[in-house]
């Protein structure tokens, strides 16, 4: 399963890259804000790829952030929307906006783009809008704001990992300094599974 791709741009379009990486090009279908963020074709660029399988074609589809991708992830989860629908919603509303008007109910600025109806837009809000908390923190910068000069590298992997997996983000720190109190041993994963069990 391909999950990210670097190579050089060989063509680009709104909807549509084709990259070349090791000799190989490969057709990848992006969001308008995946597109605004590729330089000219010639450079060198890296995706985030979400590898779509089908009985028939095998699809990939690109994101210039781990924000959209994890964005387009939710997205195909609910009920009524396949993978071209979800491209079309991240290039409706940038990502930020997007995951606020999700988080807020904002059904009438989620109808506003196509393909989007209220019944879709409803079950957006009713399926995604506990599970965004996490990215919204990214996309609007809080997730690791005034958190760097306390916390280690380490420190803020396991904040990232407690923080995707939908804790608040003063649980997830309160965790990680009582794990950081009992001794842990300084490794991702002996860390994040005391933090985590420390969650409250």
């Amino acid at each position: 399963m391909i999950a990210h791709l670097k190579g050089i741009i060989l063509e680009k379009h709104p909807n549509q890259v084709v990259l070349d990486a090791g000799g190989v090009g490969y057709d990848v279908q992006i969001p308008v804000s995946t597109y605004t963020a590729l330089p000219d074709a010639g450079a060198a660029f890296a995706l985030r790829i979400h590898t779509h399988v089908r009985e028939d074609a095998i699809q990939l589809f690109g994101f210039a952030t781990p924000e959209e991708k994890t964005v387009f992830e939710r997205l195909i989860s609910v009920s009524g929307i396949g993978p071209k629908l979800a491209v079309t919603v991240l290039s409706g509303l940038a990502t930020p906006e997007l995951i606020t008007a999700i988080r807020t109910s904002d059904v009438q600025s989620l109808v506003r783009i196509p393909g989007v109806g209220k019944k879709t837009a409803e079950r957006m809000v009713l399926e995604l809008k506990d599970k965004l908390i996490a990215v919204e923190a990214v996309s609007k910068g809080e997730q690791l704001a005034g958190a760097a000069s306390l916390l280690s590298p380490l420190e803020l992997d396991v904040l990232s990992a407690l923080l995707n997996l939908g804790c608040s983000r003063p649980a997830a720190e309160e965790a990680i300094n009582k794990a950081k109190k009992q001794g842990v041993a300084e490794e991702f994963e002996p860390f994040f599974r005391t933090s985590l069990s420390l969650v409250r």
